[in-house]
């Protein structure tokens, strides 16, 4: 894709938006129902995926951990947005990768230390890219890459989080 036509799409919702900011609103939904053992099934919106417990916490590895689901999202959204971003300013990328990585200390998860965290500690996002642009473009792309990032920029900047709760009493 060329920047005219990134431009050309973005250009109407941009216009929208400004003139009626609560129609840029939008809510994104993920649901998961419980399956066999201990594990999940995630509904992506384009697969079915099982999600189950990391082999450090004693899963047995056949099921997508949410925790490398979380870094493969940081990965997705910083792909996307990194190549919306060169198409944008006009930098050619003949190839990129994005890669992250996080650590745990799954003593926190499980339960076996209070002073040990649960989630995250450190997460490391790294971009290789094939590309002539300059430092000065590619720290641009970068920053732009970083700052537009949806999933990166929700981990930097925790939102408000609720729980609610729905109980069934089945007969």
């Amino acid at each position: 894709m060329k920047a005219e036509e990134l431009r050309a799409i973005q250009t109407p919702l941009k216009e929208r938006y400004r003139d009626t900011p609560e129609a840029a609103l939008v809510t994104l939904r993920a649901r998961s129902r419980l399956s066999e053992g201990i594990t999940c099934k995630v509904e992506t919106g384009k697969a079915l995926i099982a999600a189950g417990l990391h082999p450090a916490t004693g899963g047995n590895g056949a099921s997508a951990c949410s925790g490398d689901m979380l870094l493969e999202a940081l990965c997705a959204c910083a792909g996307v947005t990194l190549n919306a971003v060169a198409t944008a300013l006009g930098i050619t990328l003949r190839d990129a990768t994005v890669e992250a990585e996080g650590d745990l200390d799954f003593r926190g998860t499980l339960g076996v230390a209070k002073d040990a965290p649960v989630g995250f500690k450190a997460i490391r996002l790294r971009f290789a890219v094939d590309t002539d642009a300059s430092d000065e473009r590619l720290d641009t792309l970068l920053r732009l890459t970083e700052r537009y990032c949806v999933v990166f920029q929700t981990l930097a900047h925790a939102p408000e989080l609720t729980v609610t709760q729905h109980v069934t009493h089945s007969a």
